[in-house]
């Protein structure tokens, strides 16, 4: 017995819900996403909200099981709130700039890297120093989240 994939999920209002087989789609206010889950778990809307269930007593479908729902979960609170990450440079010299649909990074490096913002995220530097990535898809944002970090990995000494 999954103990995250025996709760449902709750749809807020505002928040559209369709099923077409193992692909779930959820619209809401920042924009639609949608995902493919796993052929051993069964997809149900009941009255105001999502739940998932594994299909027969396989391993396998046990194992989807609290994946696929968290999955479900994370586009819900992805279409209505959002997700994000805030990554703080610390380095004599480095600096953050947006320009445009350009993220601009000075990280001590004899060029500035140029970062092309995708569009499906906001990208903003609050400070010189702070960037905050926000989108609706949290794989998306980790992903850029991750990208970006990787242009200079934090010393393990320093920071």
């Amino acid at each position: 017995m999954s103990r995250i994939g025996k709760h449902p999920v709750t749809v807020p209002d505002g928040v559209t819900v369709a099923i077409d087989g193992q692909t779930v789609r959820v619209k809401g206010k920042l924009g639609e996403l949608s995902q493919t889950l796993p052929r051993e778990v069964d997809v149900v809307q009941e009255d105001g909200g999502i739940r998932v269930s594994p299909r027969g007593e396989e391993k396998r479908g046990r194992e989807m099981w609290g994946l696929s729902r968290s999955l479900v979960q994370n586009m819900v609170t992805g279409v209505t709130t959002g997700f994000t990450r805030r990554l703080d440079i610390t380095g004599v010299g480095y600096r953050a700039a947006v320009d445009g649909k350009v993220l601009n990074l000075q990280l001590g490096y004899s060029h500035d890297i140029k970062y092309a913002i995708p569009d499906d995220l906001k990208i903003v530097t609050e400070t010189p120093t702070a960037i905050v990535i926000s989108g609706a898809e949290k794989r998306r944002v980790g992903q850029i989240a991750a990208e970006i970090r990787a242009f200079r990995p934090p010393e393990p000494y320093k920071g």
